[in-house]
This record gives structure tokens, sequence and C-alpha cells, in this order.
């Protein structure tokens, strides 16, 4: 992987400009940092894709900026390699507790590093990936992938047509979508039913949903949208 942005803190002014030559040449963008104030709002201001982090810095340490990262919204899903000198076992604990996704201790090999760093970033990718196959609106988790949807965390069998009718309300995000919309994407353009037909299949979809059945919501004379869990901070941004 090349091209990701990479923010590199270490109070050892030479080896981050080591580090970064290496990961220039690998291709990533790189951002320094030589203490954890400087750490921190280098990351608010940039988010970078991934944080080499020295655990021992002046004026705020490794730790105190990997805890000030996961607490930050904004911050908080930015992974985080721990690169130190400190090669206790404790201390290797604590900074996976704290959320780093590795642990990397000095001296090193810069292959070694390099080779984290890509792995690191690939799973974050690979994450990223499978989230996007994941549809969450209040108690209502669609994976796309997997072809389940699951109801207060319980799976719930479903047609393809009424799983494609709930993927298709869900997607619209509160707005309301008209019997013909809800035909051509649940069933396909050119599918010759009745509103009738998609009333069956709503009515269906609101018994398997049990008691978040009220969730699909009729809008007279209109059609059907899903109900508005994103107001309440109920569902995926």
């Amino acid at each position: 992987m090349s091209g990701e942005t990479i923010l590199v803190v270490d109070d050892e002014v030479d080896l981050v400009d080591l580090i970064k030559f290496n990961l220039e040449r690998s291709r990533y963008r790189v951002l320094t940092a030589h203490d954890g104030d400087a750490a921190l709002q280098v990351a608010r201001r940039d988010r970078p894709d991934l944080i080499i982090l020295d655990l021992m810095l002046p004026a705020l340490s490794g730790q105190d900026v990997a805890v000030a990262l996961k607490r930050h919204p904004e911050t908080q899903a930015i992974p985080i390699i721990m690169l130190t000198a400190r090669t206790e076992e404790s201390d290797i604990v604590v900074g996976l507790q704290l959320g780093a996704d590795d642990y990397v201790t000095k001296p090193f090999s810069m292959k070694v590093l390099l080779a984290r760093v890509a792995a690191v970033l690939r799973r974050r990718q690979e994450a990223a990936d499978s989230s996007a196959d994941l549809l969450r609106a209040g108690p209502i988790t669609i994976d796309r992938g997997r072809h389940v949807v699951r109801v207060d965390g319980k799976v719930v069998s479903m047609t393809r047509t009424e799983f494609k009718l709930l993927d298709v309300l869900v997607s619209a995000r509160s707005h309301v979508m008209s019997r013909d919309q809800l035909v051509d994407r649940a069933l396909g353009p050119g599918v010759a039913v009745t509103d009738r037909t998609i009333d069956v299949h709503v009515t269906s979809l609101r018994r398997k949903l049990g008691s978040q059945r009220e969730l699909v919501e009729t809008v007279r004379g209109v059609g059907y949208r899903f109900a508005d869990v994103w107001a309440r901070g109920e569902g995926d941004d």
C-alpha cells in the first residue's frame, strides 16, 4: 500500500528523519512531531492514516498522547504503532491496552517497521471495506456481504425481496420512498407488479422485524420510509 499519510512522533530528530526517509521511499506521505503536544496538534489537524508513536516523549508522554487520541472522536480510529526502547512485557501490555495496534521495540529493523506499517494499514482498509457492507439503523443491522439481518442482536431470516426492501428503506435515511421507487430498487426495473405487491412485502417485513416493526412507517398516499433514527444518533453516520 502507498499514498497514506503517516505521523512519526519521536524526540530523536535523527531517528525521525531516518524513518521519514524510508517511509517516503515507500511512497507514504510523512508528517513529524518531536513532542507529545505537537503530536496531538498535528493528529487533530491532519488526521493521519497511521501514527508511529514513541512512548518516552518530553512534556506529554506517548501514553498520554495515546489516551488523548483514543478519547477524541475525530482521532480515536487512527491506528497507532508504538515505537519505544521499553522492552518489558508489562510495558507492551500497557501499550496495547491503551489502544496501540502494534508495538515495535528499539533497536529495530527498518524492514520490519515498514512491514508492520503495511500490515496495520492493510487491516485498517480491510476493516473499512467490511464496514461498508454493514448498515446500522437503531436496533437493526444489515450485513450485505453475508445477506444477514439482525434485530436487537438476533438474526432474522428474510427472503431476498424482504432483505432488499429493508436495505432500500434504511439506505434512504428516513426519506419517503414511493411504491414505484421501491418496486424498481427492491424488485428490479421493468418488473410488472401492483402497488399491493409492495404492501404485502412491507407487511411481511414488519412482521419479521417484530418489536421494531414501527420503524417502517407508512406515509399515506405516497409510500413508506424508515423512521429517523439518525436524528436520535442511533444510526450510521
